[in-house]
Formats: C-alpha cells, sequence, structure tokens
C-alpha cells in the first residue's frame, strides 16, 4: 500500500505517467502479484494529482491487464513480475476532449494582448491576491450579459464564476446531496460526476436514454422509484454519446423535474459549439444549476465556468462552498476572460474553434464511412461501436500499441455492462495532418482482424 511512483522525470500525460510507472515497477519485481496498490485519494495526495487523474490512471492499468480491482477491498497488482515492459506512451492522444486550436483563435497573441493591456491599466500583481469567490460585481455582470444569448433572463446576482465546473460539479453535490444519497444521471456519464460523486459518497443512479437523450418517461419512473432528488444532464453534444437533446424533449425533461420536485444540475461545456437550443435550466430556472463552461469553447486552462442558481440567496451560499474548498477563480485569469466576453475576443476564438471542429469532423466522417459511429458536426468527438470481434479493451490495448489512446465505455458507464465501443477525442490531434495519420490508423485498426480470429 506504500507504493509511491516517480512521475516527473516521465512523459506524456499524467495519467499515463502513472501507468508507464506501473508497468515499469511490476517489470522490476518492485510490485508483485497480489499487491495492494494504494486507494484513488491516497496516492492522488502522495503525488500531488488530482483524484481524477488517478482515477483514470487506475482505469487504463486495469485495462491494460497490469490490476484488477476486487469489490470492497481495492485494486490489486494482477501481472507476474518482469512479464510485461512499460508500453510506449502514446504519440497521438485521441482520449483528451480538448478544443482544437487553429491558427485563427491565436490564443497566444490574443492572451499576450490582454495582459498588456491589463498592466497598463492596473498592475498585474493586483490580481496575485485574494479576492472574492464566484468573481467581482463587475465580472459578473460583463458574464450575465454575455450569457443572455443563452439563459436570456440571468442577472448578475444569479451568476458565479467558478474555476472550472468539475469543482463546482463537486460544490453542487456537497449542497444539494446528503452523504450516502443517489443522483439521477444518464446511463452513460461524464467521467468528473463518477469522480466527484465517489468522492463525495453519492451513488449514480442511470435512467434510460434514447436517440433524443434521456427519456422523460424513464426519468419519471426513475425519480417514483428512488429517493433521488436530484438529476444531472449534459443535453448538448453529450460525452460520450454525442445526442443533442431537441427542444421539445428540453421542455418535456423539465416538466418531469418540476412535477417531481426534482432540481436539475445541467452541465452545459460544448453550447456555444451548438447555438440555438435553450438550456433545460430555462424551462424551470428555480429547481437549475446551468454550469457553462468556457473549456471546450475556448480553453481548459482558463478554469472557467459560468455557474447559473435559482436565485441570489443559493448564489451567495455556492461562493461559500466554492470558499471552502477551491477559494475563488484565478484572479488574473477571470480578467483576462471578462475581458475576451466584454471585447467580443471569445466570440471570435469560439467561431475560429467551431470552424476547425467542423473540419475535423469531417476527416473523421471520411476516415470512418462504413462503420457506423456518432458525432456533432460541431462537435470535438466520435462515439465508435466496436466491432464485436473485438473487445473495447483490447481494441483500445491495439491502437495503444499503434501509437494511439482513446478511451473505452468503461469510463462512462453508470451501472450495468459498459457498451463495447470507445470514444475518439479529434481535438488534442496539434493539426488536421496529425489528425489524418491518427484516423488512418483506427481505420485500419478498424478493418484489421482481432488476435485469436479465425481467418475465413
Amino acid at each position: 500500500m506504500d507504493w509511491t511512483p516517480t512521475i516527473s522525470d516521465r512523459q506524456g500525460p499524467l495519467y499515463q505517467r502513472i501507468v508507464n510507472a506501473l508497468a515499469d515497477d511490476i517489470a522490476s519485481g518492485r510490485l508483485h502479484q497480489g499487491q495492494a496498490l494504494p486507494t484513488h485519494r491516497a496516492l492522488a495526495t502522495a503525488l500531488g494529482v488530482d483524484l481524477t487523474t488517478v482515477t483514470r490512471a487506475y482505469t487504463e492499468a486495469r485495462r491494460q491487464g497490469l490490476t484488477e480491482a476486487r469489490v470492497g477491498r481495492g485494486t490489486f497488482v494482477r501481472s507476474r513480475p518482469g512479464t510485461l515492459r512499460a508500453p510506449a506512451s502514446p504519440g497521438i492522444d485521441l482520449s483528451m476532449n480538448l478544443p482544437p486550436q487553429p491558427a485563427e483563435a491565436d490564443l497566444d497573441g490574443r492572451l499576450a494582448k490582454a495582459l498588456s493591456e491589463i498592466r497598463a491599466e492596473q498592475s498585474l500583481a493586483a490580481y496575485l491576491t485574494y479576492q472574492q469567490p464566484g468573481g467581482t460585481s463587475a465580472e459578473r455582470q460583463v458574464a450575465a450579459e454575455w450569457l443572455h444569448r443563452l439563459f436570456p433572463a440571468v442577472g448578475s446576482d444569479r451568476l458565479v464564476i467558478a474555476p472550472g465546473t468539475q469543482p463546482a460539479l463537486f460544490c453542487l453535490l456537497q449542497m444539494l446531496v446528503p452523504t450516502g444519497g443517489a443522483v439521477l444521471t444518464e446511463r452513460l456519464t461524464y467521467p468528473g460526476l463518477k469522480a466527484a460523486a465517489a468522492v463525495a459518497g453519492i451513488t449514480l443512479i442511470g435512467v434510460e436514454s434514447d436517440a433524443d437523450g434521456l427519456k422523460p418517461a424513464a426519468l419519471d419512473r426513475a425519480a417514483r422509484e428512488h429517493a433521488a432528488k436530484v438529476v444531472y444532464l449534459m443535453p448538448t453534444i453529450h460525452n460520450p454519446t454525442t445526442t443533442t437533446m431537441p427542444a421539445e424533449r428540453r421542455a418535456r425533461i423539465a416538466e418531469v423535474v418540476r412535477k417531481r420536485g426534482l432540481t436539475l444540475i445541467e452541465d452545459d461545456p460544448y453550447t456555444f459549439l451548438c447555438p440555438g437550443l435553450p438550456p433545460v435550466a430555462t424551462f424551470v430556472p428555480e429547481r437549475a444549476y446551468l454550469a457553462a463552461s468556457l473549456s471546450k469553447c475556448i480553453a481548459p486552462g482558463f478554469r472557467t465556468s459560468l455557474v447559473v442558481v435559482p436565485d441570489s440567496a443559493i448564489a451567495a451560499r455556492f461562493c461559500t462552498t466554492l470558499r471552502a474548498t477551491v477559494q475563488m477563480p484565478a484572479p488574473l485569469m477571470a480578467a483576462v476572460v471578462t475581458r475576451w466576453l466584454r471585447d467580443g475576443t471569445a466570440d471570435e476564438i469560439i467561431a475560429a474553434i467551431r470552424t476547425e471542429a467542423k473540419e475535423r469532423q469531417t476527416l473523421a466522417r471520411n476516415a470512418l464511412a462504413g462503420h457506423p459511429f456518432t458525432a456533432h458536426p460541431n462537435g470535438h468527438h466520435v462515439w465508435l461501436p466496436i466491432p464485436d470481434r473485438w473487445s473495447a479493451a483490447g481494441f483500445a490495448a491495439h491502437l495503444h500499441g499503434r501509437g494511439l489512446a482513446v478511451v473505452t465505455g468503461e469510463a462512462f458507464a453508470v451501472d450495468g455492462p459498459a457498451p463495447n465501443a470507445i470514444r475518439i477525442a479529434l481535438g488534442a490531434a496539434r493539426n488536421r495532418m496529425q489528425l489524418a495519420k491518427a484516423l488512418e490508423i483506427l481505420s485500419e485498426a478498424l478493418n484489421a482482424r482481432a488476435p485469436g480470429e479465425a481467418v475465413v
């Protein structure tokens, strides 16, 4: 249980460094078959990384056959010492759902310009001290005005600027769900919600969906059958299935929320890539929390999520919870973002990223012709069922050996067996040429025989 790997001298994403260190230590004999590994939380604390990174690393290690999870007991080394070599870090990471960064977005240039302007108006040092949680009143006002296109009724008293949607989700779960309680959600859901719920001691209950998203009748039935009073949804370019809920379905879901006295948490990171549809929260604002993140439409490093809550009293309570966990949004980043919201820069960046996303989806559509998959034309990812001759884990391992990283359905499954599918993220590739190469490898793998498959 005292295993703490050294990852500072390794390359690649943090989660992959942990997996590679694990494989190395198994191969060298430092870890032996059947040995217990630290809990997710203990290892995250020891390495100084967030819990979701360790959860992702352990999931990947289990997928590669390095470990096994025993219910109620923990995670254990599965492979015999000396039988494995650490896999090479993937050459192209199709597992991270990042927005692409086309030249037209010019984040470097725009960021340098914004910082220069802020420095000219007020020293940068002024933004390196503590500020109020939830953003300043001026920042909230700018953000509320910018959100009017999405949520016309929102005022600055109901808007909180959070340092990313992930901490916002965790704080909302702390506020709205008692320890040991439950949350209703799609049967495939955002892994960050799964991680936050696990830490908070909250059970997720999967609810049936169809091609239009969560089914109203299924939500109504689940609300009757379970004690859960909170429902979490991602109705626009759902992660991972890419489903976008039409307006009529959104209104029906809101009716069930009101009828059953539920509270809605609406996670909306892709709405600015797919404008025109009203959030479910606009149909039931008195019972809804909407998190409109900028991570998928500008860049995750800004750690900015615009959270709309039912009223000003709840906004104050939410800010208190934020202060107790993440203190405040980074003041300098909040200053840059609100400047961009006010002067139109944010809209220009989003337009450039939306255009690039469309081009990358075209590449994916051409490469995957003949294979069933779902995608949104403006989205950053593709949901791809795997041919029956492969398991999703086996196919992901095969791709890993060819330099590609993808995420299997297991990462998203709430209950029941995970679908035999993978999510392919199109935005992390440095450019379209690199993405085209990755998609060529993926297409070849889809048409290849699985290990042990008989030649017909």
